[in-house]
């Protein structure tokens, strides 16, 4: 059996009862290790599940999903994924192989950001299609996730922006000299990821548009959700640019149009509340 086990958001014990069982119970153990990240590292896991966990990569999940899936037929196999099991599209991909190799799955889930951002008071519901947005680089600043959010917001929906990590990421002339040499991991923060929509949001009006996102948009900041340190901040996205809110991993969303309730839920978090006497209550129901 393969079992693809959701690891929840804060540390070793946000695993499932039953999530703990099977991997107690199984002979190979994978950490899924590019997606996301807990607050604890691997050596904290290995000693509440009581398991050697083998750290399973891009490279691995990707090129080598067949070592992962190896006597699976005859053993036990769990691969853990930090949130639930199909946050990344990845994982289906090790499902389909499963299958095609006649190897039985069983997927026990737990909570991933998809519905834990429901903590800041935004309506589940009320969320349109979720975005990645990507590091830029000198030559390469894509703006494609702002359509999307553009959409979403038309539509009165919220958008939730998964911010950029980088993890065992080679330069470019190491990738192309072959060398297996990696750059430190780097984790987009919610004041990055505001720096860019803005900038977005200035080429688009030298283009002569208007965005229906403004400087004064209001959004969500949230930092390690589901940690005993979780941080969320409320304000405009102006705002957002500047707030830090300590180490990984990051979330933004940027609001639709806000019931009173949502509104007053994010009141709790606000940076400065005249953000929203002057600009929400314009975009409520």
């Amino acid at each position: 059996m393969l079992y693809l086990v959701g690891l929840g958001l804060g540390d070793a014990k946000d695993i499932t009862v039953k999530g703990l069982e099977a991997v107690r119970r199984c002979r190979r153990v994978y950490l899924e290790a590019y997606t996301s990240i807990l607050t604890v590292g691997k050596e904290a896991l290995e000693e509440f599940y009581g398991k050697e966990l083998i750290l399973a990569d891009r490279e691995t999940v990707e090129q080598e999903a067949d070592s992962i899936l190896k006597e699976a037929d005859v053993c036990d196999v769990a691969f853990l994924v930090v949130g639930d099991p199909f946050g990344a599209t990845t994982h289906s991909d090790l499902v389909l192989r499963a299958v095609k190799l006649g190897i039985p799955y069983k997927v026990i889930h737990n909570a991933s950001i998809m519905n834990a951002v429901g903590c800041c008071g935004l309506q589940l519901y009320k969320f349109g299609e979720a975005v990645s947005v990507v590091f830029w680089t000198d030559t390469w600043k894509p703006e494609s996730f702002f359509d999307k959010i553009e959409k979403n917001r038309q539509n009165g929906m919220h958008t939730l922006c998964l911010l950029d990590i980088k993890v065992k990421e080679q330069s470019l002339e190491n990738l192309m000299k072959g060398r297996k040499i990696y750059e430190p991991p780097r984790y987009m923060s919610v004041n990055q990821a505001a720096e860019q929509l803005l900038a977005i949001i200035q080429n688009r009006r030298l283009q002569g548009e208007e965005p229906a996102i403004t400087e004064n948009t209001i959004c969500v900041g949230l930092a390690r959700v589901g940690a005993p340190d979780q941080k969320i901040v409320s304000g405009t996205l102006y705002q957002m640019s500047t707030v830090e809110l300590g180490g990984p991993l990051h979330s933004l969303i940027v609001t639709g149009t806000m019931h009173p309730l949502e509104l007053e839920m994010l009141k709790l978090f606000s940076v400065d509340s005249s953000s929203f006497e002057n600009n929400a209550f314009q975009r409520t129901t």
